[in-house]
């Protein structure tokens, strides 16, 4: 029997709606931006694959098309590898570019959100022609039919005192539907927002994005959380920006109320963020977990040197599929556990998620997900569902589990290319509540 090989490739870049949702880094834009890759066999099978939004990670991606169409399937470690000498070698040779950029920009530079793209399809492919799930084929395989995920709560901006295009009023179907654009800015609008993800979606984990207001006050939204549910795992995200004084001061006495706490705080002076983690994480006895100091290998070797980071956040798309699993598999063997971090995403990156976890051994903290903020703009034939907080991947199912719908497909680039969308930019929105604002890394965004 002839073996398969990619016959083509497509880079397509799209767009969905978001809200409001408040971060260090400002506003989200009305629309967040996603580049799909769907690749199709000699035989007709069809692998998707889901990766950040971007107009150089979309050129970075459609440079790998000579690399992949024609290859072998069986020889998809090779494509890979190929993908990711070509992407290292252009990387090398581009200019570093100035000024002060945010975290998540500094992370979607790496060339591993482009070869996640290329690694993802091909593995749907030949999952499917294996007719097993992708987390059979990650690590030492499937070890979980539930996948657990967290409600990711987020500060909302008014969007009516802009006038950009945010999505309003497209969803009455629960309490839910109607919050999730309208203005939250109080502990009250949080907790509020956690029972209606709750009742949609059975979630028992909460974290809360925080970098937004002042440290004290996103900490009595912790401790409304923690009376609400109080046997729920709370975690609280302010992207780095407090000081290692701060963070000490606001944390010492939530033993108890935070599980964790991610990126509290991070570099000052002659001393790295990891340094500055371990300093907090010696003195708190808090769990730490982290998306910005351990964004690769060699960062994950110092942050364990350390003892700065107890849950490494690494998640497929930063870390490869198979690379995120191997993080697991280190936190297992380490004594270290481990967890996904998110950004908005539509189904397909549910899906990358939800095999890589399930292929995770031993204990994983609950994954992160934008995805109940875009939920109703899937691009596969079938929607998400979500039972007790998780998603199940069936062990006689194939591939990711996402079909995908061509039409829906279509529309999302068509709403790409009709709004120009490209990288986002959070200052936009937040300009409109405080003229001339601009990010600053150890400022909360409403702290002017």
């Amino acid at each position: 029997m002839a073996v398969p090989t990619i016959e083509k490739m497509e880079v397509i870049p799209v767009a969905g709606y978001d809200s409001m949702l408040l971060n260090l880094a400002g506003a989200h834009e009305p629309f967040f931006t996603r580049n799909v890759v769907v690749m199709t066999d000699s035989q007709g099978y069809v692998g998707v694959g889901e990766v950040p939004g971007g107009e150089v990670i979309t050129k970075r991606l459609e440079s790998c098309i000579p690399l992949v169409e024609g290859t072998a399937l069986g020889q998809y470690k090779n494509t890979v590898l190929a993908c990711k000498e070509m992407l290292e070698k252009q990387v090398a040779t581009q200019s570093a570019q100035s000024g002060v950029e945010t975290a998540h920009a500094q992370i979607f530079k790496k060339v591993t959100n482009v070869v996640t793209g290329v690694e993802t399809p091909l593995l749907d492919i030949m999952a499917k022609h294996l007719e097993v799930p992708v987390a059979a084929l990650l690590g030492d395989g499937q070890v979980r039919d539930k996948v657990r995920f967290l409600a990711y709560l987020f500060y909302v901006g008014d969007w009516r005192k802009t006038d950009l295009p945010y999505i309003h009023d497209d969803d009455d179907s629960d309490e839910w539907g109607r919050i999730r654009r309208e203005p939250a800015l109080t502990p009250e609008a949080i907790v509020h927002q956690a029972e209606a993800a709750q009742e949609r979606y059975g979630f028992h984990d909460f974290k809360l994005k925080g970098g937004v207001f002042e440290g004290k006050e996103e900490l009595k939204a912790i401790r409304a959380l923690k009376e609400r549910f109080p046997e729920a795992r709370i975690n609280i995200d302010p992207n780095g920006c407090w000081s290692l004084k701060e963070s000490l001061e606001l944390c010492r006495d939530m033993t108890g109320i935070l599980t964790y706490v991610e990126d509290p705080c991070g570099a000052e002076g002659r001393f790295s963020g990891r340094e500055i983690m371990a300093e907090f994480h010696r003195q708190t006895g808090l769990a730490t977990a982290t998306n910005m100091i351990d964004t690769d290998w060699r960062e994950m070797k110092a942050a364990i040197r350390l003892d700065a980071v107890t849950i490494p956040l690494a998640d497929p798309h930063f870390w490869t599929m198979e690379g995120c699993v191997r993080v697991a598999q280190l936190c297992h063997d380490m004594d270290l556990t481990w967890g996904v971090h998110s950004n908005n995403h539509f189904d397909i990156s549910l899906a990358m998620v939800a095999n890589a976890a399930a292929a995770a051994p031993g204990f994983v903290n609950a994954c992160d997900t934008h995805y109940i903020w875009q939920d109703g703009q899937h691009l596969g034939k079938t929607a998400p569902h979500f039972e007790d907080g998780c998603l199940t991947v069936p062990r006689d199912g194939v591939g990711l589990g996402i079909e995908i719908d061509r039409t829906k497909l279509e529309a999302a680039h068509k709403l790409y290319v009709d709004n120009g969308c490209g990288t986002r930019d959070d200052a936009k929105g937040m300009q409109y509540y405080i003229p001339g604002w601009t990010y600053d890394p150890h400022r909360p965004a409403m702290v002017r």
